[in-house]
């Protein structure tokens, strides 16, 4: 079985604050994390016949598709607690505006959240680095 893994800017205060949340969140530790940076992550890439990702959105990898920007957001509301179902909502809004908006927090992103001091010593082993 091919592991679910979401990709993310390892360098973005904002997407470690999202991976923090998304393992607080989760039902089960069903996720694995890489860096979009990490030589995992380049591999993963090259190995499926992708292009060079984008630092400017996440991946996510699940059940041999890779999914991005709102549609891989989307794809995360099933590994979180039964109340985030209610976020299913989005997808009844056009993936044309939902991106607009995904693209315009990914812009800001670096000016909602700057720093990060992440410590994922507990959770080591869901890194792919």
């Amino acid at each position: 079985m091919e592991k679910k893994i979401l990709f993310y800017d390892g360098e973005c205060g904002f997407c470690n604050h999202v991976v923090q949340f998304i393992m607080r969140h989760e039902k089960n530790a069903d996720l694995y994390f890489s860096p979009i940076e990490s030589e995992f992550a380049t591999r993963f890439f090259q190995e499926k016949g992708c292009d060079q990702p984008d630092l400017s959105t996440f991946y996510l990898y699940n059940d041999f598709q890779l999914y991005t920007q709102s549609t891989g957001a989307l794809k995360l509301i099933p590994f979180l607690k039964w109340y985030f179902s209610v976020l299913n909502f989005f997808k009844i809004i056009p993936i044309c505006q939902r991106d607009q908006l995904y693209r315009f927090v990914a812009k800001n992103r670096q000016k909602i959240s700057s720093s990060y001091c992440v410590n994922y010593s507990d959770q080591k082993h869901r890194f792919l680095n």
